[in-house]
């Protein structure tokens, strides 16, 4: 028994440890495929969710395979970020693999704002266990065009080149499905679809039935 509760506490400070350098942020360490709803969604958002589901119980197995990445993409307030954390964090928690969360607009935000980051940063993103770039080309403002500069572009295809060549997992959301991914970047879209192929969902629809953030409205 007292080795039991050693080796769990050990487990324990090890699991916040790498929370706390995981940058998940504290609301989003409380996501978990516990409290995400399926119950009256349409079938594209429980797909998704036995996708992740799957993805997380096989993750040991597949890790070091080429295809060893999830991609959920489609309509913003789908559950797709809520579900790709839901993984991180019980690959944290449960299995102790290391976790970077990268939010795409605010990452590179911060990074122009100070550059003496970026080399360090751009490392941790191409050498972490599991690398979780959320929101990809965000589209944004009236317009709707992603967000994609040449400098982003570059540093993102530096980073998933290396992922893909070393066979380091990647977890992706994004609003573009794989062909405006190509649009943007061939090298990098393709990369990326080869190793999310086994587990990549694509969520189109009717955004009143898609949108938890619209319920009731449509």
């Amino acid at each position: 028994m007292e080795v039991w509760v050693q080796c769990s506490c050990i487990e324990w400070r090890r699991a916040q440890k790498l929370i706390r350098s995981s940058e998940i942020t504290e609301e989003f360490r409380k996501l978990g495929f516990q409290n995400f709803r399926t119950k009256g969604k349409p079938e594209l958002i429980r797909g998704a969710y036995e996708c992740a589901l799957s993805y997380f119980q096989r993750f040991q197995e597949i890790k070091d395979l080429r295809q060893n990445s999830i991609a959920l993409l489609g309509r913003p307030g789908s559950g797709k970020t809520h579900l790709l954390t839901a993984i991180s964090n019980n690959l944290i928690r449960k299995k102790q693999v290391p976790v970077l969360y990268f939010p795409y607009l605010e990452g590179f935000n911060d990074l122009k704002d100070d550059f003496d980051k970026l080399e360090e940063k751009m490392d941790r993103m191409k050498k972490a266990d599991v690398l979780f770039v959320d929101d990809l080309f965000k589209p944004t403002g009236r317009d709707k065009k992603p967000r994609a500069t040449d400098w982003q572009i570059e540093q993102m295809y530096a980073v998933i080149n290396h992922r893909y060549l070393n066979h380091l997992p990647v977890l992706v959301s994004s609003e573009m499905p794989i062909d405006q991914l190509v649009e943007i970047d061939e090298a990098l879209a393709t990369r990326i679809y080869e190793m999310c192929r086994d587990y990549l969902v694509l969520i189109q629809g009717d955004k009143f039935q898609l949108n938890h953030r619209l319920e009731g409205m449509g």
